[in-house]
């Protein structure tokens, strides 16, 4: 017998569906606690990502509903983060500058989501034509690396604003946001790296679907 479509999978992904929105909004919401929750929204989805697939797979649940449903999850959960943080970088927000980076290029944006507009055509184009194109171990670890960056991030901006609300300057926290800020620079630029690699690897092993095979 085929597995419910409401399962506890699926429910994990609807629920990291409708937390999107709300990490969207805390995340612009200049309040040290709406942004401590934003992180933690966060935490807690991308916690749901790896449970919910590992459940499905663990008790046979998995279902075509999930299929659809979950990465429409981590494209949403990915624009619920982005966009706001290009948002806070280009405006007037006292902590909205991103280590290492100061403003979020516009390229960076464009680039990220255009990536995962054009994997989903071909997706989509692959099955229109019988061809499954599953995830990659490339766009794994893209995906990886892009968590790592938009939870420190979030993290980022309520500490930062605690620091300058208590005066922090030396000490553990002198220490505490260089390492930080470097993980937020540093994972920033691997995703990138990632994103770009793994466009290229999904082109290059399905350019028959493209029909570019031997062009």
């Amino acid at each position: 017998m085929a597995p419910s479509r409401l399962t506890l999978p699926n429910l994990l992904t609807m629920a990291r569906i409708l937390a999107c929105p709300a990490i969207f909004a805390l995340t612009v919401t200049s309040s040290i606690s709406a942004r401590f929750l934003a992180f933690l929204l966060f935490l807690a989805a991308a916690v749901s990502d790896v449970w919910d697939g590992y459940l499905a797979r663990k008790q046979g649940l998995v279902t075509n509903l999930g299929k659809f449903l979950d990465p429409l999850a981590d494209k949403l959960l990915l624009v619920a983060t982005l966009v706001p943080f290009y948002l806070l970088s280009h405006g007037d927000d006292p902590v909205g500058s991103i280590p290492w980076w100061g403003r979020l290029p516009l390229w960076v944006l464009v680039l990220v989501l255009g990536r995962e507009l054009a994997v989903t055509l071909l997706r989509s184009w692959g099955a229109a034509r019988g061809v499954v194109i599953p995830a990659g171990k490339a766009g794994k670890r893209k995906a990886l690396f892009q968590s790592l960056f938009a939870g420190g991030l979030l993290l980022w901006y309520p500490l930062k604003m605690l620091a300058l609300e208590q005066g922090w300057t030396g000490g553990f926290w002198h220490w505490w946001s260089a390492f930080h800020g470097a993980w937020i620079g540093i994972t920033l630029w691997i995703a990138i790296g990632l994103t770009v690699f793994s466009m290229g690897v999904y082109l290059w092993k399905y350019r028959a679907v493209l029909g570019l095979q031997g062009s």
